[in-house]
């Protein structure tokens, strides 16, 4: 390893994040990278004596009591999961840095981090607010300039139907539906870049047909090529993620559930509604894991806990509840 002890952090950073943009992280997820790296050699440069200007600081400077100290004041005001986040963008920082022959070992293991809390699932509330949105969306709305019920619900239905996270419905082609009839499937560019096959049941299938037909319709057979976007805005162009979002949104208000929808959820709202109801139907947490795409069986187990109904039938099994009942007097049923 030739000494690379004086380059500046803040270029590394950015060697680092270039490297990173092979993966396709999402722009959100790119800036979630840079934000942490700058925030904590920021902080790490106060621990200097004397501190150093942050677009000067080297990497030799940041040793592990230097992070220490610096993860320490960034944890003060954060929560759990923010601070394990950023020491997870730090590691991987650093054992980029260590394969690339500028550091000779990554210090980020002498530095605490927070076990990282499961997200908590949040689904729709309310037993039938699925099927109301659903049936909402469904019909034309005479107060919308241009109503494209046919596009509209299949956005809805891919994301309870199917369980797709809003970067996977933007990346599907007419081509990801494939299959024959009867047999059809997903072909879904999961996040990291790990493909997954979702299946399509007949009713999505008609859905998915009736949405091309409109499509043919408004823009002609060319719109509707293998290579094309399966969703497109009102111009006919590729959706984005702001024009996903508001058309979900909207789909929301016209369905009048607006207060169904938790907090920061939005699109993500139907995946976990998707989950949820397949927890709630006996879905094992691994057939979850595979549908969902997730990396780790303990983020599918989330739903279980959730739901608990296998637990609770777990539970009523236990013959100690038999012998119990044995015991208590007939309950009146009459009233």
């Amino acid at each position: 390893m030739h000494d690379k002890a004086g380059e500046s952090v803040m270029r590394l950073i950015e060697e680092f994040l270039t490297d990173r943009t092979t993966r396709k992280p999402s722009p959100h997820t790119l800036e979630a990278y840079r934000r942490d790296l700058r925030t904590v050699a920021a902080l790490a440069v106060e621990e200097g004596t004397p501190p150093l200007p942050l677009d000067v600081l080297p990497i030799a400077a940041l040793s592990p009591r230097v992070l220490r100290a610096a993860f320490a004041r960034f944890a003060a005001p954060r929560s759990a999961a923010s601070v394990h986040r950023a020491w997870s963008t730090w590691n991987s920082f650093f054992s980029f840095l260590v394969a690339d022959g500028i550091v000779a070992g990554n210090p980020m293991p002498a530095v605490g981090r927070p076990r990282a809390p499961l997200p908590r699932p949040k689904p729709l509330r309310g037993a039938d607010t699925p099927e109301q949105l659903l049936a909402a969306v469904a019909r034309a709305d005479g107060r919308q300039r241009d109503p494209w019920p046919e596009r509209d619900l299949a956005v809805l239905a891919l994301a309870l139907c199917a369980g797709l996270r809003l970067s996977e419905l933007l990346a599907l082609r007419v081509a990801s539906l494939a299959g024959r009839a009867g047999e059809r499937r997903l072909d879904v560019a999961g996040k990291g870049g790990r493909p997954r096959v979702v299946p399509v049941e007949p009713e999505l299938d008609v859905v998915l047909a009736d949405h091309l037909d409109s499509r043919r319709r408004r823009f002609g057979a060319r719109s509707v090529r293998p290579d094309s976007p399966l969703l497109v805005d009102r111009r006919g162009e590729a959706l984005r993620r702001g024009g996903l979002q508001y058309l979900v949104d909207s789909c929301y208000r016209r369905a009048g559930i607006g207060d169904r929808v938790p907090r920061g959820a939005r699109l993500h709202a139907l995946r976990h509604t998707f989950a949820t109801r397949l927890a709630e139907d006996g879905a094992s947490a691994a057939e979850i894991m595979r549908l969902l795409g997730h990396a780790s069986l303990a983020s599918s187990q989330a739903y279980i806990e959730v739901t608990a109904g296998q637990q609770r039938a777990a539970v009523r099994a236990n013959r100690t509840y038999r012998a119990l009942a044995g015991l208590l007097p007939a309950q009146d049923g009459g009233g």
